[in-house]
Order: structure tokens, then sequence, then C-alpha cells
């Protein structure tokens, strides 16, 4: 497999990377996230990687470039208009990322359309599944197609022609459209036209005879003689816009905020374009036609060999075919969960908190359990969760409503400024005031991006408080593929803490003092430079330092410097870093003692777990921490976040073989290097029977599969990966403790 190895910064000379206050000791984090989509696209060429999921990364890098375009470009095309350049801490100017931008896109691109038609396409149809074009159909199957798209599409279709009689239409956000330039017979004037592809009732039409797949776009264009009928049709362009995406309510009060988010929801709509894609060769015509209407430059076209849609390969990947596929998995019951006699889950919470790990461990019958539990138990008084994204068909939602409408007390915090999910968020707010559930909008200036809930029970013993403090949404769909770890918890010191929390989040008070939880934008930031620091301080050749964090992206300036200053001490810095990672490793006299390492594969790792070793000779006497907040000046200082550190000493070995395992592998990571590039971390040398070799994710399923099969009591069922063989199971007392603190990986 190639590695890709872009030096993203050519105008940097990292060697002088070394000491604060030289811009040049950070990546720019627009060019690290086109590295992280990068490696995204790597998994489609990854031919250990089931077909059908290969076609549905393809899709997902598609859908990552789309929201990079509507949410990061569009701020760079701004701050070039308004003048802005290089700071202190970027020796970039925004024209200068921007052209790297497209620079890269282009390259990506190329990649893209060669690994669909050299590499998938072919695969495809070996495995008896054809992605076609109309020119490859038969006269059977034309007919078919034609009959289909007569009674299904050509009602929808509304073509539009702009004359002096009809405006210029509007183009909606990410829609495909057909331009064309048409005349009367024997009329030398011309007009342009726009017929836009529809969403529905497919983008791609599959024929009865199964796995044979036409896109709707083909059919569009080989019908446009019955859109415009005794027209001549001289030229066609397919294209697709994207529009900025970036919107910020700036009133303070609740009422303001709602009205000002559904405002600025109708802004968005009609939002600048900032990326025009059209098809290579694209008539100069029609293209001058369209940059003057929809007011673009030059470096806003961006021509394309590959498909003008490639979401519409999730059809392909859809298809019911398991061979073609990774091995189905259903997420176990906790084992702390499964207690027989009908047990309430408040008194198994009471025997000790309960560490769950998503998707190996299942989300509905632990985290909407706990919830649902708490809107029927006729002793919980009170009921408050944050929510910052959920589902379309939220239980969480459903239960809530169901305890206010009983008479609990319910607050709920939810934000409306969730990118993207603003609409449905805003849907939630109102269903929940109609039932009588206190909604809150959150502090003001801030984003509530913890994921907390907290329930209040009447017990014999007087009022007893549970909590959940978790890394991910309460969204049960993505906890099915996004991997998120949460602790249920009657800690007092931890639910006092949560009490103290939804206070400040709903009723605006000042506190600043908490038990255990670390709370941004309050103290989480202070409190983990210092726990940085305090590594440096106790460091020595006899025991030496160590940190590990796992991340979805590291950006925040602060953070990064302490970590430069612990690598220059001596200290081990592990990152694992899905997405992108402004901190430069290895350089000399600066990181030489960073590493950091992201990992992409069938789950979504998107987990927060902070590692410090603490001078201990054990690493499970260290301490662990889980949490909402990247480390990230936006989670550290304009958002409300919560970790909790992990105390019990089976949840801390649970985190440690989940940092150890995604250090080890050499399946699905990437190794960043200097100049801001990723190579693929090679299997040479390890042995074929090396559980290393699973990956991550395969080595967590089988552990939760032979853990649960002892609970009951049954012999251990390995699952295996398909294309690879089985490991060797380790015992139980040989992954019972870490015999040293020397670096995993």
């Amino acid at each position: 497999m190639s590695n890709s190895q872009p030096n993203f910064d050519p105008m940097l000379d990292i060697s002088s990377a070394d000491g604060a206050g030289d811009p040049s000791r950070f990546l720019n984090r627009d060019h690290s996230w086109l590295e992280f989509n990068s490696r995204v696209l790597e998994m489609c060429a990854d031919s250990r990687t089931p077909l059908l999921e290969r076609v549905r990364f393809m899709a997902i890098y598609s859908r990552n470039l789309d929201e990079f375009y509507m949410k990061r470009v569009g701020a760079l095309r701004h701050a070039i208009e308004t003048g802005s350049s290089a700071t202190l801490d970027s020796p970039l100017t925004p024209a200068q990322v921007l052209h790297i931008v497209r620079t890269r896109v282009f390259e990506l691109d190329a990649k893209q359309s060669k690994i669909l038609k050299d590499e998938l396409v072919p695969a495809l149809r070996e495995s008896g599944i054809a992605l076609l074009e109309w020119s490859d159909l038969s006269e059977s199957e034309r007919a078919e197609a034609q009959a289909w798209f007569r009674r299904n599409v050509f009602p929808i279709l509304t073509p539009l022609a702009v004359d002096p009689g009809h405006r210029f239409p509007f183009i909606s956000n990410m829609s495909v459209s057909l331009g064309l330039v048409v005349r009367r017979p024997g009329e030398p004037e011309t007009m342009f036209a726009r017929v836009k592809v529809p969403e529905s009732p497919s983008r791609m039409y599959e024929f009865r005879s199964g796995k044979r797949f036409l896109p709707v776009q083909e059919l569009i264009e080989h019908h446009l003689d019955e859109l415009f009928p005794g027209m001549e049709i001289l030229q066609v362009l397919p294209f697709r816009v994207t529009r900025d995406a970036e919107i910020e309510a700036e009133r303070d009060s609740s009422d303001d905020l709602l009205e000002s988010v559904e405002q600025k929801l109708k802004e968005r709509k009609f939002a600048r374009v900032v990326r025009l894609e059209v098809a290579a060769g694209a008539s100069p015509r029609i293209l001058r036609f369209l940059m003057e209407e929809l007011d673009l430059g030059a470096e806003d076209i961006y021509e394309t060999n590959g498909m003008t849609d490639y979401g519409i390969l999730d059809a392909i990947a859809d298809i019911d075919l398991p061979s073609l596929k990774y091995s189905r998995w259903t997420p176990l019951q906790p084992i702390e969960l499964s207690g027989e006699g009908g047990e309430s889950i408040f008194s198994q919470i009471r025997k000790g908190d309960i560490l769950v790990h998503h998707p190996y461990q299942s989300f509905d019958l632990s985290v909407e359990r706990f919830i649902a539990a708490a809107a029927d138990d006729p002793k919980v008084l009170c009921i408050k969760q944050s929510l910052y994204r959920t589902s379309g068909d939220s239980p969480f939602i459903t239960s809530l409503i169901r305890a206010a409408e009983s008479g609990k007390q319910v607050a709920v915090l939810v934000e409306l400024r969730a990118r993207f999910d603003e609409a449905r968020n805003i849907e939630w707010a109102r269903k929940l005031e109609n039932a009588g559930v206190h909604v809150a909008y959150g502090v003001i200036g801030l984003k509530t991006h913890t994921k907390t809930a907290l329930v209040v029970r009447q017990e014999s013993d007087g009022i007893r408080c549970y909590g959940h403090v978790g890394t991910g949404n309460y969204n049960a769909r993505t906890a099915r593929v996004y991997e998120d770890i949460g602790l249920l918890t009657s800690d007092q010191f931890i639910t006092e803490d949560l009490v103290g929390l939804f206070n400040y989040m709903t009723g605006r008070s000042r506190q600043t003092r908490f038990n255990k939880l670390l709370i941004a934008p309050v103290s989480m930031k202070r409190r983990f430079i210092e726990l940085i620091d305090r590594e440096i301080e106790l460091h020595s050749n006899k025991q030496p330092g160590r940190i590990i964090a796992k991340m979805n992206q590291i950006e925040d300036r602060g953070v990064m410097d302490a970590l430069y200053r612990a690598s220059k001490a001596g200290v081990q810095v592990d990152l694992i870093v899905r997405g992108f990672c402004c901190i430069r490793p290895g350089v000399a006299g600066l990181s030489e003692n960073i590493r950091v390492r992201s990992l992409i594969g069938r789950f979504l790792e998107h987990s927060r777990i902070f590692y410090f070793g603490g001078g201990k000779s054990e690493p499970l006497d260290g301490d662990f921490y889980i949490g909402s907040a990247d480390w990230m000046y936006r989670n550290l200082q304009t958002r409300v976040e919560a970790a909790t550190p992990i105390e019990k000493l089976e949840h801390r070995r649970v985190l440690w073989t989940n940092l150890e395992y995604a250090l080890q592998d050499v399946r699905q990571s990437w190794q960043l290097n200097s100049d801001g590039s990723y190579r693929r971390v090679s299997d040479d040398g390890v042995p074929m029977d090396d559980p290393r070799r699973l990956g991550l994710h395969q080595r967590l399923m089988n552990d939760a599969t032979a853990s649960y099969s002892r609970s009951r009591g049954e012999g251990t069922v390995m699952i295996t990966d398909d294309l690879q063989p089985a490991p060797q199971a380790q015992s139980e007392s040989s992954r019972r403790k870490p015999k040293s603190q020397r670096p995993v990986g």
C-alpha cells in the first residue's frame, strides 16, 4: 500500500522549530485535517477491507470533504476578503492556506477517481455488482430504465430556463444539477437552462435483475430531449455547489438564541458558494456563466475526472451481502448490568461504578436503560441531561417526555448550535417544552458539549444521586459505530459535581470548585497542564514520566507547548489522534519524545482517554480520565465540557488495554511525521499469528466476547477477522497487570 507523504508546509524550516513563540512548531489544522481524510481514502484502496466497506469509505471520504468546505473554506475566503494575514501563531496567510488546500484536494480527487475506476468497479464486477453507464446497458435494460424514469423521475423534474423573463434559479447546497445551453432550431440565440437531479425517489436506479446500478443523473442526461422537446441541446455540464455553513448565534438570552439560530438557518440556505464542482472538460461558456451568476473566482472552481456525487455509492454499500462486509457485530450486555431477578439498574450502580465501552458493550442496555428506568421509576424525583446531538428517533426524548408527563422534574440542556443538527435540536427543544420539560440552551457565550446525565432518587436512607459521564453523544444510532466510553456512578463526590455542573448550565451559577470532575472552561485546561508539568517534575531515569492521550484532534497551543516541555524533559508522550493534529512530533530539541498515531477502521474512534503516569511503577496506579473534550481551544475555553477520573482498578485495566492495543496496532494505524505527512504502520516482521495484526477493533471485539462468555460460564468463542488467522488467546493472568511502564507499540 502506498504511503502518501506530502509536505504540507514547504515554506517552513521545521529544523528551527525549537522554542516557544516560533510559529513553525505547530502544524496547520486545515492541512492536517486533509491528511486525516486522505487516510479515510486509503481505506478504499486497502484490499484487506471488505469490498462493500471500501465503497462505503469512499462515500464517507466525500461527505467529510463536503463538511470541510462548508465549515472551513468559507472562513478562509472571509479572511482573505477582509485582508487578514499571518499571525504570530501561524506563518501562513489565509490565501496560502487556501492554495495548499486546493492543491491537496486536487491530488486526492485524482486518487479517488483512480481507485474507483481501476480498483473498486472491477472488483465489484467480479462479485456480480455493476456500476453502469448508459452505454453499458442492453436494449432490455434501457427499456426498463426508461419506463422507471418516465414513471418516477420525469414528473419531478423542473427545467428552468434563464432569459429576460426568467431569473437565474436558486441552486441549493450540495445539489447536483445539469447546466445546458439550448436554442430553438434555426435561431442563433441561445439560452442557459438548469435541471436539478432530484434526491428522491433515488439517486441510483437498481435494475430488477439486482445488483446492477445506474446513476439517475445518467438517466436524466439521456432523456433531456424529453424535457426540452423541439429545442436543440448544444452543451451539457453537470455541476454541484457547496455553500458556507458557518453560523454562530450572537444574541444572549435563551429566547433570542432560539430565534437567532432559526434565522441563521434560513441565512445558511442562501449562504455564499465556496466551491463549484464541475465535470472535467467543462464547457467554458457554461462555466463562465455560472461563475458570474454565483459570484465565483477561478480559485472556487474544482474540475473532476470522477463522479459529481459520490454519495450515490451508499446504495451499493447497502447491498445485503454479508460476505462483502465486516462480520456482523452485536454489542454485548455489560457484565455488571446482567444481574438476574429483576434487579434495578440503580441497585446495580450502587454496588460500584460501571464502565461501559461502546459499541463493544450495548448502549441501549446501559445508557438508554439508565434514562428509561429513571423515567419509569416512581422513586425518581428529577432527571437532568445535556443533549448535544441525538438521533432522529431518539429514545431519550421519549423517556424524558414520559418522565415529565408523570410529574417528575426534568431539566434538559439542548445545544441549539450543534452544527448541522440545529434544526433537529430546535424541534426536540419545542417538543420537550410542550411536555413540561424545563429546557435551557446553555451558558451565555459557550456551547454545551458535555455528555452528562443526573438522576435524583428518593431511597429509604434519603435522597441519592446517580450520574452518567460519557465521551460520546446521546445518540442511539451513532453509538453502534462510534467508539465511546461512559461511566455510570453513584459516587457522592462525582454526583455532587454533576449537581453543580447542571446548576452552572441552567442557573448561570459561578461555581469554580469541583470535587473530582474536570470542568471546562472552569478548570479543565489548567488541570491538564498541571498534570503534564507534574510528569516533568517526577521524571527520572529510574522512573520515566509517561503521558498517553487519546482524542479526536489536538490544537490548543497551551497544551501543546506543555507537551513540548515534557518531551524536552525526557517524558515519553504518545498521542492517539484520529483527526487533525497540530503538534509536530520527532523534531530535534523540541519533540523527540512525542509520537502521534491515528487509527481508522470499522468503528469511528471517538473516545477521549487521558493517562498520566504520576511517578508510579505500575501503570494502573497512574491517573486516568475520560471526558467529552479534545485538547482544542474551543473545547477547553469556549465550551462546557466534563472529564471524570476513573478509579476502579478493573476499569483502569480496560482503559490501559485500549491504549495499549491502539499503540500496538499494525492493521489500521498511521504514524505522524514531523512535516505533517503520515506513514502507514507496517506489519513487516510481525508474525502471522500475532494478535497485533488483527487491529484494535477486532482485538477489542474478541476480548468483549471472551469476557461475556466467561461471565455466563460458557466456553470462549473468539470472533476472528475473515482476512486474518485467529490469534492465540491471551490468558487472563497475562493481561492482569502490566509489568512495566516502558513505551508500548
